[in-house]
């Protein structure tokens, strides 16, 4: 057993830093201590927010934790901020903005740069959440940068995925353009005091009808996080999508998918983790230029690595 999830078993809260810390850095020990962060897995509640910039994610997640807290159970926050293109820096200010938890010894708040990653998610979200289910915590809240259509990408790593919007923000539209219907498993319309609400709610309700199922319709919850309003109901809701998953046969049909989604991303960073060693380490390898042809370059880099790793086994 790892020594970091040997001391996780104990509430050595600074081993989970650390754990998260290798993971993020994709350090040498990262599969060792995954597999061994796997085994001593709880089946915490995995939510997802997700939304469009200013709906107020932030926000409804601090107020969400509170309630979670009133009723005894811990939590653990993923909040993922997006990374400069040009500095590869981030903000990662959603911490600011739940400094009421900062002393509550049950409550554990990380903030994450996406890094270039696509889907608003760093590429180690998910093995964040893992680290955080094993250290013990009942529910694992987890807020993406809100980029549209690559959004989707969420549902892969939760059990339920709440999509924030606001009146008067043209959400809507970007729901119908990315395809957002098909992973919401819940909307909420926050801010709902603006002008405007009865119009969004309309159109959610004509869209929810277009998709639901006979044993499942996506709810649509009202809150106004500014006056504490909604948020029990909201949490009622993810609560209610989460027995529903594990009860029936679309419960296991999902978390089969995405375990396989997950078992291809690892198979496709091994294999480029092994083809980028072998670009960098092989000086005859022909070096990319403003002009060069990124399809014949794919495929020549590709074929070099192949025959070496083909050859390397005869040897073997």
């Amino acid at each position: 057993m790892h020594e970091l999830v040997e001391r996780m078993k104990k509430k050595d809260i600074r081993a989970l830093a650390r754990a998260i810390t290798m993971v993020e850095n994709d350090h040498s020990e990262k599969l060792e201590l995954l597999s061994d962060v796997f085994s001593q897995q709880k089946n915490a509640v995995y939510v997802g927010l997700t939304g469009s910039p200013g709906a107020g994610k932030s926000s409804l997640v601090n107020r969400l934790i509170t309630q979670i807290r009133n009723e005894g159970k811990t939590v653990a926050v993923i909040a993922v901020d997006p990374t400069s293109p040009f500095s590869g820096g981030a903000l990662l200010g959603d911490r600011v903005r739940m400094n009421e938890h900062f002393n509550d010894d049950g409550v554990y708040i990380r903030s994450m740069a996406t890094r270039g990653s696509l889907g608003g998610l760093a590429r180690a979200t998910k093995d964040a959440i893992r680290v955080c289910d094993a250290y013990g915590f009942d529910v694992i809240l987890v807020e993406t940068v809100g980029v549209g259509q690559s959004e989707l990408d969420i549902m892969k790593i939760v059990d339920t995925t709440a999509v924030v919007l606001t009146p008067n923000s043209g959400d809507v539209l970007q729901i119908f353009k990315a395809g957002i219907m098909e992973i919401a498993d819940l909307f909420v319309i926050n801010k709902a005091d603006l002008h405007g609400f009865g119009k969004l709610k309309a159109l959610l309700k004509e869209l929810v009808m277009m998709t639901a199922t006979e044993t499942y319709e996506v709810p649509i919850v009202k809150t106004i996080t500014t006056e504490n309003k909604g948020i029990d109901k909201l949490w009622n809701k993810l609560k209610e999508h989460h027995d529903y998953l594990y009860s029936t046969k679309e419960g296991k049909r999902k978390r089969v998918f995405q375990q396989e989604l997950e078992v291809y991303e690892l198979i496709r960073e091994e294999i480029w983790r092994d083809v980028q060693g072998f670009i960098e380490n092989r000086h005859e390898v022909q070096p990319i230029e403003a002009d060069a042809d990124p399809y014949q370059l794919a495929r020549d880099w590709y074929a070099r690595w192949k025959k070496e790793g083909d050859w390397k086994n005869e040897e073997g």
